[in-house]
């Protein structure tokens, strides 16, 4: 059996798609609110087991499932030759252009301010308390960003596959 290589890369642009928002789903809908919870609750465990254990592994697999997908889009948009015209929009403007832009913000806000900003908060970097309260705002707000962000990119992402979008 032969494997298509524009299957193959569309395929794994999937792969890396889902496991990139599907974690930025449960950090903004699950790790957060339980991590607030778990603070506030005197009585239990605190946040401990979830910053020192879960939560660096799956910062791991969101930062490297946002370059896999971010890299295979790219790979996606060459092996067919409009990489370069969707990102300077050089074809007019695009579903998967503009898809691709919002991909692309968003992974500027994983590794540029997400990532940087937690490592302090999970104590992988040094910070002072004034540090740390900054880089929960940032990180908070970055991540807010892309959650809201990651839905008119997903649509982008259909619309293209399915002749535009209804709008």
């Amino acid at each position: 059996m032969e494997i298509n290589t524009w299957s193959l890369i569309v395929w794994l642009h999937v792969f890396a798609g889902i496991i990139w928002i599907g974690l930025l789903y449960y950090f903004n809908f699950v790790q957060v609110p339980a991590v607030a919870a778990a603070t506030a609750d005197s009585n239990g465990p605190g946040p401990a087991a979830i910053s020192k254990y879960i939560a660096p592994p799956a910062l791991a697999w969101f930062r490297w499932g946002a370059l896999a997908t971010w890299l295979t889009g790219a790979g996606a948009l060459s092996y067919v030759g409009e990489f370069v015209p969707n990102m300077l929009f050089t074809n007019g403007i695009t579903v998967i252009g503009i898809g691709a832009w919002l991909g692309t913000i968003m992974l500027f806000n994983v590794w540029g301010l997400i990532w940087p900003n937690q490592k302090k908060l999970l104590g992988m970097v040094e910070a002072t308390d004034a540090q740390k309260a900054t880089a929960k705002k940032v990180a908070f707000m970055a991540s807010r960003t892309n959650t809201l962000l990651s839905i008119p990119m997903l649509m982008c992402m259909v619309g293209h596959g399915h002749g535009g979008l209804p709008f």
